[in-house]
């Protein structure tokens, strides 16, 4: 009963099923699991479930916060354009099975850069840069981040047009059989970490160039 309860308090105006943010990430409201509850004339807790068991039960819904309260991405446009913003997301793991941040540098790639219809986009050279140098420098990594003499090799070789990203999924590859979330990413037809290439044709090479960075302090 209490995950009932929490179930019941929150903003369905907000929760939409997965399959209808596929083609677009700036769903409209009344594509709404409320919406839809109302036009069935059904509870929002009922049309959850019936969109969780749909099919083989491996749907998901996506929850909305609060920065798409107008139920678009203007807000978070404005964020993006600000020079003070810095892009990235980590917590250590702790909800790798309810979120796929892992996913955000193709995300912001196709979606901010060469996808968005509702309004602005961002610029490719804008996003390339806060993903590289902008955060390389911020966290004083001064040997990575731009193509120069002297620097690392890091790098993406990217099939622009064909950059997309696939179903979500849950793995159970963690141990003691914990599970994660997550999405394959296609469009990428080299990646290279020091120039040893690690991916190719969004394959894992095997190679294992990298290494642990830890804190100085």
């Amino acid at each position: 009963m209490e995950n009932v309860v929490v179930h019941m308090a929150m903003n369905w105006d907000q929760v939409y099923r997965l399959s209808d943010c596929a083609a677009d990430h700036e769903p409209a409201r009344g594509l709404s699991l409320a919406a839809r509850a109302q036009a069935e004339g059904v509870s929002p807790l009922a049309c959850l479930y019936d969109c969780l068991t749909a099919g083989d039960g491996r749907q998901y819904v996506m929850r909305f916060f609060t920065n798409y309260s107008d139920f678009n991405h203007d807000a978070l446009h404005e964020m993006h354009s600000h020079p003070a913003t810095v892009t990235g997301l980590g917590d250590a793991g702790a909800h790798v099975s309810v979120i796929f941040d892992a996913v955000a540098p193709t995300f912001q790639l196709t979606h901010w850069v060469r996808d968005r219809s509702r309004g602005q986009r961002l610029a490719l050279e804008s996003v390339v840069h806060r993903q590289t140098l902008k955060n390389a420098r911020l966290f004083g990594l001064h040997d990575r981040g731009a193509l120069a003499v002297g620097l690392r090799a890091d790098l993406n070789v990217i099939d622009f047009d064909r950059l997309s990203l696939g179903e979500i999924a849950v793995h159970r590859d963690l141990p003691a059989g914990g599970a994660r979330l997550l999405q394959p990413a296609s469009g990428y037809l080299a990646t290279f970490v020091n120039g040893v290439m690690t991916r190719s044709d969004d394959l894992d090479t095997g190679e294992r160039p990298g290494r642990l960075v830890r804190s100085a302090g």
